[in-house]
């Protein structure tokens, strides 16, 4: 079996009964109920479509992507005013990105980016204690 190092696009949307997920360079589609189900049928589905050229996918072929608005709806947890206050952005020009009114450069979107991995960084380090 041979490995590859590309990083494979697969775009995110946001479905009535859940996501769909598909990549513009190969014919590879599918859906999921909730993001961690997603990624693992595009996973799978991807070492399907490669599997007769005996190429063996790692999950870090592929590179999820998906808009601001949807993002923000399906995480709710993690509000656009917080997440401004936390990277030093005008919270309502994040708020315009979340709603699609604008598009941010991409050197705002790495901005945001890495501020939603510091906070998930963050979130997986807390342990939470019931004290009586």
């Amino acid at each position: 079996m041979k490995t590859i190092t590309k990083k494979i696009k697969v775009t995110v949307e946001k479905t009535d009964t859940g996501f769909s997920a598909f990549c513009d360079d190969y014919p590879i589609f599918t859906t999921g109920r909730t993001i961690p189900e997603l990624i693992d049928n595009a996973f799978e589905a991807a070492n399907l479509y490669f599997e007769d050229d005996n190429i063996k996918l790692k999950h870090d072929n592929l590179k999820f992507e998906i808009d601001f608005k949807q993002f923000f709806q399906y995480y709710k947890v993690l509000n656009s005013k917080f997440l401004a206050d936390k990277i030093g952005m005008n919270p309502t020009l994040l708020s315009q990105y979340v709603q699609g009114h604008k598009k941010p450069s991409d050197k705002q979107t790495e901005k945001i980016l890495l501020g939603i991995h510091q906070i998930g960084k963050e979130l997986s380090e807390i342990n939470l204690i019931y004290r009586r």
